[in-house]
C-alpha cells in the first residue's frame, strides 16, 4: 500500500516524503509545480536512495484524482497542496478559496469513492486568529480568523469534522503548524519560493544571498517586547516527523477526528530572528520597517504538550540549527 502526498514537491511535502521513504513507505506524490520545481523530486531520490511515483497535476482535477486512486493501491493521504501566503490571500481571496477549498473537496470526494479514509491534513495556527491566550493549546477557540488563507484552513477543518460525523470510518489527524523553517541537513532541499517570499526565513535567505536588496519588516508597533511580530518557529524536519507520528497513530490506534499543535513552544520576534541569523552566519541583513500587513497578528506560539502525550512527538531542533540548515541549503542550492 502507498501514501499519497499532495503538494509533494513543496517545502513541507518534500521533507515528509524523505521521512516516509526512510521509514520504508511507498509514496505517490502529486504536485502542480506552481510554487515548486521538478528537480526537488530527483533530490529526494538522491537523499534517500529510493524511488517513488511522481505525478504532475492539480487537486482541482477530479478525473486525475480518480485515476490516481484507481491506478495505485493507496491507503492514506498526507494533504499539503494549497496556496499559503497570508498577504496574497487578502489581495486575491478567490484563488485561495478555489484552490484550498474546492481542490480539497475534490480530493476528499476521490478518497471517499476509493474507500480511502486515513487523512493527515496540513492545517495552521492561523485558525486560532488573534490569540486570546499564550501559549496556544488545542482548546483555544478557532474560527476568528484574520485572513482568507486562515479561513481556508479553518473551513477544511470543519469539512473534515463533518466527514467524520457523516461516516465514522474516516480517520483524520489535523496538524496545526506554527512557522516551519530550516532545511534538510544535506542542503539538497529547502524552501525556495518562485516569487518574492511571503515568509520570513526565505526572505532573509534571499537578502543574504544578494537576490533581494533588503528585508521588509512588517510593523514595528506591535504590542511585543521589540515591536515586531513574535512567532513559534519549527524545523521542517521536526514537522515532517510529526506527520509520520500522526500517520502511524491513525493506522494503529486513533480513530475519528483529532487536532494537534506542531511547534516548539517558544516565540521569537522578527528582529530576534534577524539578529540570530547575523550572529550564526556572519552575514548582515539590511532591513526596512514597513507598514503592518493586513491579516497579521502580534504574537503566536504553541503549547505542544498534547502532541507529546498523544503522538509521542516533540521538536528536537533549536533555533540555531534551523538557521544553520536553512543557510546551508541556500549556499548549496543558490536556489533550485
Amino acid at each position: 500500500m502507498s501514501i499519497l502526498v499532495t503538494g509533494g514537491a513543496g517545502f513541507i511535502g518534500s521533507h515528509a516524503i524523505v521521512e516516509l521513504l526512510n521509514e520504508g513507505y511507498s509514496v505517490v506524490a502529486l504536485d502542480n509545480l506552481s510554487n515548486s520545481k521538478p528537480l526537488v523530486i530527483k533530490r529526494i531520490q538522491e537523499i534517500t536512495g529510493k524511488s517513488f511515483e511522481f505525478v504532475e497535476g492539480d487537486i482541482r482535477d477530479s478525473q486525475l484524482l480518480k485515476g490516481l486512486f484507481l491506478k495505485h493501491s493507496i491507503d492514506s493521504v498526507m494533504h499539503f497542496a494549497g496556496l499559503k501566503a497570508v498577504g496574497e490571500s487578502v489581495s486575491n481571496p478567490l484563488a485561495y478559496y478555489e484552490n484550498n477549498i474546492s481542490g480539497s473537496v475534490n480530493l476528499y470526494r476521490a478518497m471517499e469513492e476509493a474507500e480511502v479514509h486515513n487523512l493527515v491534513f496540513s492545517s495552521s495556527a492561523t485558525v486560532y486568529g488573534d490569540p486570546q491566550k499564550i501559549p496556544i493549546d488545542e482548546t483555544h477557540p478557532t474560527g476568528a480568523v484574520t485572513n482568507p488563507y486562515g479561513q481556508t484552513k479553518f473551513m477544511n477543518e470543519l469539512i473534515c469534522a463533518d466527514l467524520v460525523r457523516s461516516k465514522p470510518k474516516w480517520n483524520i489527524g489535523i496538524l496545526r503548524y506554527f512557522n516551519p523553517i530550516g532545511a534538510h541537513a544535506s542542503g539538497l532541499i529547502g524552501e525556495d519560493p518562485n516569487d518574492i517570499p511571503n515568509n520570513l526565513m526565505p526572505y532573509i535567505l534571499q537578502v543574504a544571498s544578494g537576490r533581494l536588496k533588503e528585508l521588509s519588516v512588517f510593523g514595528k508597533d506591535w504590542p511585543t517586547h521589540d515591536g515586531t511580530g513574535v512567532r513559534d518557529y519549527i524545523h521542517v524536519v521536526d514537522l515532517a516527523k510529526a506527520h509520520l507520528s500522526c500517520l502511524e497513530k491513525l493506522k494503529s490506534e486513533f480513530t475519528g477526528y483529532k487536532t494537534w499543535n506542531v511547534g516548539t513552544g517558544k516565540g521569537y520576534s522578527v528582529l530576534e530572528i534577524v539578529q540570530a541569523f547575523e550572529s550564526i552566519t556572519g552575514v548582515k541583513i539590511p532591513y526596512k520597517i514597513s507598514s503592518r500587513r493586513d491579516g497579521d497578528i502580534a504574537e503566536s506560539w504553541a503549547d505542544t504538550s498534547k502532541a507529546l502525550r498523544d503522538l509521542g512527538w516533540e521538536s528536537e531542533f533549536g533555533l540555531n540549527q534551523m538557521i544553520q540548515d536553512a543557510w546551508n541549503w541556500q549556499k548549496k542550492s543558490k536556489g533550485l
